[in-house]
């Protein structure tokens, strides 16, 4: 599992992407997807998780629906129109970093081969 340090910027881009690919979603189950596609190595708490989807449903990028299951009320998050543009404007912004970053993690070190 990787350190809260180094995910802690990542967790909203990764939950606006996956809200952005599925119709909707629901807290837990959102934790869940992340688990299962990173193998365990990214869990997101709830702690991390609602104040994210708080913060963007108040900036009118996520919206939801409120489901009765029995007497249960299950909350689901979809992301808006506005949304979708912010998701793939995220989603770009994430993948040019993780370039940037294998420009400064995977360079050539010098040999220090003594002929």
């Amino acid at each position: 599992m990787y350190s809260k340090e180094l995910t802690k910027g990542t967790l909203q881009p990764i939950i606006l992407k996956l809200l952005s690919d599925s119709e909707k979603m629901y807290g837990y189950e959102i934790t869940q997807k992340v688990k299962e596609l990173t193998k365990g190595k990214i869990d997101i708490s709830e702690g991390a998780l609602y104040p994210i989807l708080h913060k963007l449903e108040a900036e009118g990028i996520l919206e939801t629906e409120k489901v009765y299951i029995g007497k249960r009320v299950r909350k689901y998050y979809s992301v808006t129109g506005n949304g979708k543009k912010q998701a793939e404007t995220v989603s770009n912004e994430i993948n040019d970093f993780i370039v940037t970053l294998s420009v400064i993690f995977n360079q050539k070190q010098p040999s220090h081969d003594i002929v």
